[in-house]
């Protein structure tokens, strides 16, 4: 599959639970009180045996194109988890998972599973809006003395403030799936109209002003 066949699936995927919506003349209302057209729970995807699976094909595909050198899969707490676990199995590799900040008892652990020193390891996140947690999770990795190869994930709304975060970070992001293809996986299957795409567009160039 190319990747844009895998973005425009997965998208669909999505749209096929209602792990995105789209409301671009209803917008949500973000806990940071941004006004937006969409909103994605990927948890959902947990509950479909199916597109579980073609999202763990999918990032078995991208981790053996781009990082076959992988040695561990480590997931984001909470959501990255179970993702990574499948991925993980798929490729027979280690798994581990990153909190987001250490535990305050016990070992204090930030990392839980093992993750040794110069290893490469692939991080495996559900969605990424401004980037900030999942770059602190690749960081923490490389305090531990590891590799992060990338931050693999399920979507991304393609906001410039990830891009130029993880850019100044250092640290590569590849996604399955992203806000380009979903509008037009939904354009495709009538979920939206021809006359919605300019508002849709407008959002992703500037957030923080849309709906205003």
């Amino acid at each position: 599959m190319t990747t844009n066949e895998l973005e425009l699936t997965i998208a669909k995927h999505l749209l096929d639970i209602q792990a995105v919506a789209l409301r671009p003349n209803e917008p949500f209302t973000w806990t940071s009180g941004i006004k937006s057209p969409i909103y994605c729970d990927n948890r959902l995807t947990m509950s479909y045996p199916e597109i579980r699976n073609a999202i763990a094909e999918g990032f078995v595909q991208l981790i053996k194109e781009f990082a076959p050198d992988a040695e561990v899969i480590a997931g984001t707490a909470t959501a990255g988890i179970p993702h990574a676990a499948w991925v993980a199995d798929k490729l027979g590799l280690p798994m581990a998972y990153i909190r987001d900040k250490a535990k305050g008892h016990g070992k204090q652990n930030q990392i839980e599973g093992l993750i040794r020193p110069g290893q490469k390891v692939v991080v495996i996140e559900d969605l990424i809006s401004t980037g900030g947690s999942s770059i602190k999770a690749a960081q923490a990795i490389r305090e531990a003395g590891a590799e992060p190869l990338a931050v693999y994930a399920i979507f991304s709304y393609q906001l410039d403030k990830a891009v130029q975060a993880f850019a100044e970070a250092g640290i590569t992001l590849r996604t399955l799936s992203n806000y380009s293809a979903l509008i037009q996986a939904a354009l495709d299957h009538n979920v939206i109209k021809q006359s919605d795409l300019s508002a849709l567009q407008a959002w992703r160039e500037d957030p923080t002003t849309w709906g205003v």
